[in-house]
């Protein structure tokens, strides 16, 4: 591929829902623009492989959470979105049985409690572990589901108030092709250029340049929307180099992991399990590395996956066979044999974030008493000419696909504006 030496108005770093965001703002607004993105594709954390199960896997991303208020979902509707809370279920195991009607009411009466729990608990600097509840027979398994499955990190590792602050309600849409596609549409008409790993930023001149093995492109601004894990790498270098307190706020939002796996059916067994069935068991220690499923999404053959936090950190690297084998294990705690008779052995979906060189990780939370680092990581640089965008920089929406495309816009218009003031606009 030729080296690329171009300028324009606007120049977007990554092609994630946050840079997609960006160069669709830009583009409505006729601004020049180029997108350079690391990866052959586009998607970012939001990637579907629609071969390994004969069906669609969202291998990251899945969800679009708060449908009502979320950016996306009316650019989702032509992919039929499909509201996952009118069905869902959840069937809990306590060691190889089910939970009992009244154990499965107490589990549930504890989950409710939970929010408000912590809620009357804020504290500045406190963590969500500090606050949790503790000694009941399953508060450690809500804290497990609330902190390891959900946000992908241990309650004790984050912000309290981020954490309250960045809860999330209902519907929660599954699209029935998966999100990869519906940010590949998005991305159709954008000038983007893969393979595009960029080395070194200068931004000391009225015009920003960026570098790499692709060649140099110049820009009235930049917007960067590499993932926080990158950010405080330093996988790209900054001349003159990033303010300390943006450094220190991508520090202070690292990376949890949760990872995602599809297994595929043997035969007709459905383990007794409907569609879209959730199956879980209580744990004692929110540490356990106790996966959770979801069973037969769209009355497809297969079943995912989801292991969080450390244990999942544990794996990472390892290789899909090693996960695909701490899956089948978590089955047979609750189905013996059968499990294996169910579920096949040589073949599984699945994508290793942790080890991604362009991820490092799935998604952020606030180090305890770092919750304001989220507004720090977003305010823009030099009046807009610099500015940072993902799902990481959104105090309300953090850890979404929404967050990273509203974030995205949002740099965006700083950006503009930027050019705007300074007359950079060829």
């Amino acid at each position: 591929m030729a080296p690329v030496t171009a300028e324009v108005d606007l120049l977007v770093i990554g092609a994630g829902a946050a840079g997609i965001a960006a160069a669709r703002t830009a583009q409505a607004a006729g601004r020049s623009l180029l997108v350079l993105e690391a990866r052959d594709r586009v998607g970012g954390r939001a990637w579907t492989d629609a071969t390994t199960l004969g069906a669609p896997f969202d291998l990251g991303a899945t969800w679009l959470h708060e449908a009502g208020a979320n950016p996306l979902t009316p650019l989702a509707l032509g992919a039929a979105p499909f509201d996952h809370d009118t069905v869902r279920s959840h069937r809990c195991f306590i060691g190889d049985r089910p939970a009992t009607a009244a154990e499965m009411a107490d589990y549930d009466a504890t989950y409710g409690r939970f929010h408000g729990h912590l809620a009357a608990r804020r504290a500045p600097g406190r963590s969500a572990g500090e606050a949790a509840p503790q000694g009941g027979p399953w508060d450690a398994t809500v804290a497990h589901w609330e902190g390891e499955v959900i946000c992908a990190a241990p309650l004790g590792a984050m912000d309290l108030d981020d954490f309250l602050d960045t809860q999330l309600s209902g519907p929660n849409l599954l699209l029935p092709g998966g999100l990869g596609p519906l940010l590949e549409s998005l991305a159709a008409a954008l000038p983007i250029r893969f393979g595009a790993v960029v080395e070194r930023v200068d931004w000391s001149a009225p015009r920003i340049a960026v570098e790499g093995s692709f060649g140099r492109v110049t820009a009235g601004a930049l917007v960067v929307t590499i993932p926080t894990s990158l950010l405080a790498g330093e996988a790209i270098r900054f001349d003159p180099p990033l303010p300390a307190d943006i450094l220190q706020a991508a520090h202070d939002l690292p990376l949890g992991l949760l990872s995602k796996i599809g297994l595929k059916a043997a035969g007709p067994d459905r383990l007794d399990l409907p569609d879209f069935g959730g199956l879980e068991r209580q744990v004692a220690d929110p540490a356990d590395p106790a996966m959770s499923f979801v069973a037969w999404p769209f009355g497809q053959d297969h079943v995912m996956g989801f292991l969080g936090g450390e244990a999942a950190s544990a794996l990472s690297g390892q290789g899909t066979a090693a996960f695909h084998a701490h899956a089948l294990a978590e089955l047979r705690r609750a189905f013996g044999r059968r499990a294996e008779q169910a579920i096949r052995t040589d073949v599984a979906a699945m994508h290793d974030w942790g080890a991604d060189p362009f991820a490092r990780g799935a998604y952020s939370h606030a180090r305890p008493g770092r919750a304001a680092a989220r507004v720090t990581l977003a305010t823009p640089l030099e009046q807009g000419r610099l500015c940072f965008a993902g799902e990481a920089c959104h105090p309300r929406y953090a850890a979404t696909l929404a967050g990273a495309w509203d974030s995205g816009r949002q740099a965006a218009q700083a950006a503009i504006a930027a050019t705007e003031r300074v007359g950079s606009r060829l």
